[in-house]
């Protein structure tokens, strides 16, 4: 090597580290104008369909935060980081644990089921990093995770906004009056979080409001025979059935009940946390058709998106002609967190301070896609309520595409909300 090429080499050397230097406080000053969002839920596995839309929704978001985001007169650059849990508890930690000490989140957006919400929330309290969460019993959130009934919330950074077991019995009760029965409930209940906490605050309040509970007892996710507890259910002579699987538990269920009688003798068929989709219904055939649900969204909510200015009829028509798939209600409960989060963002006076974004959460009031989040009022602290109506899958009218329709039958949490036909018997 020549001296003269040693000593360009040397000033070559030189200036990369000069430059380096100069880097690392311009790269500073980028992230210190962008905003990182941490958007964890279900996109594939048992609980796929809760994230089969999330693609769509966040599509819209990242075009609504294309230029940026106005707070307390400075202009941030928006970034959404989504990832797929894989329907995997201990994977939507790693996730969650790896946007916060990798990626730098300054929020943290999750939703759909405790086997998601919970380890992520869990993980953003640990950090100390503001989460919002949405779409699971907040009762499996809130004493799933610690809390302790009286007692103030264990909970700083992780807050919910969702729906409870009032809300289920409002709608349930509701619901169920159309339909003359027995009022003998067979209660299908998993050994898991959202199970578990059901079995323990819903049973007792069905059975007050005059209902007769014939509990399966808990079962494994993931069982394959469930003969027994058809055979329990068929001996009390049950009509009305309510159950919380995920949704290959409950095509399992459905189709042995089927075979084995029960169905044909229920004159209301519950179903919640699977049923919420037309792809989990499809599956079962004509055995799909009158079960009915207790939703947290429809289209025909009259609330619209502050973030995109969609209603619910633009987002559900965008998705269908954009996917080819049948709207589904978690269009609405992803676009509200979204909406939820953004509003937390805008409301804090400083968005780079996860101080300031818990701060903020802790009071927001915000007018979603659900509905109203308020998180001065409770129930508890941290959590927030959303209406839980009621709704029937049915057959389509002549010349739809689909194979179902999916109708509000009862909007007794929210008068707004517009009913469109009266429950229909089962069978």
């Amino acid at each position: 090597m020549t001296p003269t090429n040693s000593r360009r080499d040397v000033l070559g050397i030189a200036g990369a580290a000069g430059l380096a230097l100069l880097g690392a406080p311009l790269a500073r000053a980028q992230d210190a104008a962008t905003l990182r969002i941490g958007f964890i839920s279900p996109r594939t596995g048992p609980l796929g369909s809760f994230g089969e839309s999330d693609g769509y929704v966040l599509e819209l978001a990242r075009k609504a935060l294309a230029s940026g985001l106005a707070i307390n007169g400075r202009r941030y650059a928006v970034e959404i980081l989504d990832r797929d849990t894989q329907s995997d508890p201990s994977r939507a930690s790693q996730l969650a644990k790896a946007l916060i000490n990798n990626d730098g989140v300054d929020l943290i957006l999750t939703t759909s089921t405790p086997e998601v919400v919970n380890p992520v929330s869990d993980a953003c309290e640990a950090a100390g990093v503001p989460c919002l969460a949405t779409v699971m019993p907040w009762e499996a959130w809130y004493f799933g995770r610690g809390a302790k009934p009286g007692a103030p919330s264990p909970f700083k950074w992780s807050y919910l906004f969702s729906f409870g077991v009032s809300d289920f019995v409002k709608s349930y009760v509701s619901q169920w009056s159309a339909v003359a029965s027995n009022k003998r409930v067979a209660a299908l209940l998993p050994n898991d979080a959202d199970g578990n906490a059901i079995r323990g605050a819903l049973l007792p309040e069905l059975q007050k409001a005059g209902f007769t509970v014939i509990d399966g007892g808990p079962y494994e996710t993931g069982t394959t025979d469930f003969s027994a507890q058809i055979a329990r259910f068929k001996a009390e002579k049950c009509e009305i059935l309510s159950t919380f699987p995920i949704p290959p538990d409950f095509a399992t269920f459905w189709r042995q009940a089927a075979q084995q009688g029960l169905a044909r003798s229920m004159k209301i068929v519950q179903v919640a946390k699977t049923g919420l989709f037309a792809s989990t219904i499809e599956v079962l055939g004509p055995l799909g058709y009158n079960i009915s649900v207790a939703a947290y969204w429809h289209k025909n909510y009259p609330y619209a998106s502050a973030l995109t200015g969609l209603n619910g009829v633009k987002l559900a028509d965008g998705y269908e002609k954009a996917s080819g798939r049948q709207w589904n209600q978690q269009l609405g409960a992803s676009m509200s967190l979204l909406d939820a989060g953004i509003a937390a963002l805008k409301a804090s006076t400083n968005p780079k301070s996860k101080a300031e974004v818990a701060k903020a959460l802790s009071t927001l009031q915000a007018t979603t896609m659900m509905g109203k989040v308020d998180f001065t009022k409770g129930p508890v602290g941290n959590v927030s309520s959303v209406p839980m109506i009621g709704a029937q899958w049915v057959k389509p009218a002549a010349g739809s595409k689909f194979k179902y329709d999916y109708v509000i039958t009862e909007n007794a949490s929210d008068p707004k909300i517009p009913v469109a036909a009266k429950l229909k018997s089962y069978s």
